[in-house]
């Protein structure tokens, strides 16, 4: 199946795409308290997060999600990270991903061409089924990060609050 093919790809490109989001975390306008976290926490997280994707987006239960962002939500809210940004970190997550999708999704599919030179029909269909995928995970993953932060929020004080 082509989407397993991409998430496979992805998988391998988890390194590069980490220090593609590790450096715009840490220089983005709309992520500054993430500069506060060691640098090597920030890449840790953001290499089990490409390295996971394939079995996040890949089980139909919530668990494994839920458990990894409630966990991570809680920790963000424990180094006094606003939420504001914690989304946007998420943002840049999936802006990074589907920029590999798209550089090297058509790259892998380049065999599955019709006589215009155009993608196979059943190739964009599974490009945009991954799509709708990647959404439903990073939908699923922002709320239980917010759940994770607001539990955490009321049962001890963040950092930033002190």
């Amino acid at each position: 199946m082509f989407s397993v093919q991409i998430i496979k790809l992805i998988e391998t490109r988890a390194e590069s795409l980490t220090h593609e989001v590790v450096a715009d975390l840490l220089t983005n306008e709309h992520t500054t308290s993430y500069r506060r976290i060691p640098k090597e926490e920030v890449a840790q997280r953001a290499l089990a997060f490409y390295q996971n994707l394939g079995n996040w987006i890949g089980d139909p239960k919530d668990d494994a999600i839920r458990a990894e962002y409630e966990k991570w939500g809680a920790i963000r809210c424990r180094q006094g990270i606003p939420v504001s940004e914690i989304v946007y970190s998420l943002m840049l997550r999936k802006k990074h991903l589907r920029r590999c999708i798209r550089e090297y999704g058509f790259v892998e599919s380049s065999g599955a061409r019709i006589a215009s030179g155009e993608p196979l029909p059943l190739a964009l269909y599974n490009i945009q089924e991954l799509n709708y995928l990647v959404v439903d995970f990073f939908d699923r993953a922002l709320y239980y990060i917010m759940r994770g932060y607001e539990v955490q929020a009321k049962a001890k004080p963040s950092v930033a609050a002190k």
